[in-house]
Order: C-alpha cells, then sequence, then structure tokens
C-alpha cells in the first residue's frame, strides 16, 4: 500500500495577502503560532477554537513555523509596521478625542 500524505499548509495569492495558511481556510500560519507560542494555548485548545482545524493542522502549521521562523518573523513585523503606518497617517479616532477632551478638562458632551 502507497503512503499518502496531506498537504496542511499553503500560500495562495488572493488567500491572506499570499502569507502561508492551512490548507482550505484563511487560518495563516503566524496565528497559529500566536495563539500557541504567545498565548499559551495547547495544540488541542486551538482546534477547540478553530472547529476547521485538526490537530495535524496545527501541528504542520508549528512545523511549518519553524522551518521558516525568519521568513514568517520578518512578515509579521511587516504587517506591524504597517498597522503603525496606517494609525499615524490617520490620527487618533472619535473615541481617543473624545477621552483626551475629558483629560483636559473639557466636556464635549454636555455643551
Amino acid at each position: 500500500m502507497e503512503p499518502t500524505t496531506q498537504k496542511h499548509i499553503e500560500s495562495r495569492e488572493g488567500v491572506c495577502g499570499g502569507k502561508p495558511c492551512v490548507v482550505g481556510t484563511r487560518i495563516r500560519v503566524w496565528d497559529i503560532y500566536i495563539h500557541h507560542e504567545v498565548r499559551g494555548m495547547t495544540p488541542d485548545d486551538i482546534v477547540a477554537q478553530f472547529l476547521e482545524l485538526s490537530l495535524a493542522d496545527v501541528h504542520a502549521a508549528m512545523a511549518y513555523y519553524w522551518d521558516n521562523r525568519e521568513s514568517i518573523d520578518q512578515q509579521m513585523k511587516d504587517a506591524d509596521e504597517f498597522v503603525d503606518q496606517l494609525k499615524a497617517a490617520s490620527g487618533p479616532g472619535p473615541l481617543e478625542r473624545g477621552l483626551r477632551g475629558m483629560d483636559s478638562g473639557s466636556d464635549p458632551v454636555s455643551s
């Protein structure tokens, strides 16, 4: 009998900006890495949160991350920098402006 293997990770143009994802989902490898390594979730916890994933998907994503760590870390850094640029270009939102007004003693709500 010929062994079968299942592909768990893919990068496709038009899906999550071409970032590596679990096949058939929009769940990026870095999302699984963050849940596991940063938030301390177990593979079982991750599967419970993302019902479309299998344990094999989670383990494959973690293996893919460690095999491609520099590239994925750079992708995450680039995404964070892009968000920071957008925030800087758009300025503070209405909530932040309102909170700043309260801090300065004025009450923009009761005029």
